[in-house]
């Protein structure tokens, strides 16, 4: 990603609604799954970015970042006083079974070796443990904002369950979001790549600063959303959401 893309981001990490409901769905998948975890859980951020989901994650366990870009570690030592790591998704620099949560949100889209980033996130993980992970949806979405943002994939919900079951993870939530929202984009994302002129030139995102009451409203909009799917499943979205466990080991039995 490019550094001009990763401050936008940081600067709009704590305010923006699709950074703000990102980071509450996945506290509250965590707050439902808490009694899988520790009391005090080793939490794994991969592909940390600025360090917003790291000062979440810190309020519930021992938070640790990793991230293949020196700027993202930077910005995210920012945010406070967390182990940061330099590395890369498909070979994390961590031991077997050493981590209770491990979190992808928003990463694998960026990964071509997405199958190897999911087994060493298996790896790391502790039996028993949780991974989370957050996609993009559908390629019929596919804009000039994936490009902007070096998205390699969008996915489907199926897709993403047969990658995390081929790490050796049992799918626990499964899930589409932003749901209410996906008319309204995929119009926008249609008539964004249709009109686009063939000479624009570099791509940008689709990331503006929002005013305040319109940013609140969807932000209250998507928290209404997050009850919901923590219910039911959603049958259709912008992303996707899974929380997956790793199968504890099955102890020898006594002869």
């Amino acid at each position: 990603m490019r550094p001009s893309e990763l401050r936008k981001m940081f600067d709009l990490e704590n305010t923006y609604w699709w950074f703000v409901a990102r980071r509450e769905l996945v506290g509250e998948l965590v707050r439902k799954h808490r009694r899988r975890l520790p009391a005090s859980p080793r939490i794994l951020d991969v592909g940390c970015g600025g360090g917003a989901g790291l000062a979440t994650f810190g309020q519930v366990g021992e938070a640790m970042g990793l991230d293949c870009s020196e700027e993202a570690l930077r910005l995210s030592r920012s945010r406070g006083d967390f182990a940061l790591i330099c590395g890369r998704a498909e070979r994390l620099p961590l031991a077997t079974d050493s981590m209770d949560l491990v979190t992808a949100l928003d990463v694998l889209e960026h990964v071509p070796e997405h199958e190897s980033a999911t087994g060493e996130m298996a790896r790391v993980c502790k039996p028993g443990g949780l991974v989370i992970v957050t996609v993009p949806a559908y390629q019929a979405l596919w804009s000039e904002h994936d490009e902007a943002l070096n998205h390699v994939r969008r996915y489907r919900a199926g897709e993403v369950r047969r990658l995390l079951e081929r790490a050796g993870l049992r799918i626990v939530t499964l899930s589409y979001c932003i749901t209410m929202l996906f008319p309204v984009i995929f119009a926008f994302r249609t008539a964004q790549r249709l009109l686009r002129p063939p000479d624009r030139g570099r791509p940008r995102t689709a990331l503006r600063p929002l005013p305040g009451l319109p940013n609140r409203l969807l932000i209250g909009l998507l928290r209404l959303e997050t009850m919901w799917l923590l219910r039911v499943p959603l049958p259709l979205g912008v992303s996707v959401v899974c929380v997956a466990e790793k199968p504890k080991r099955r102890q020898p039995q006594r002869a």
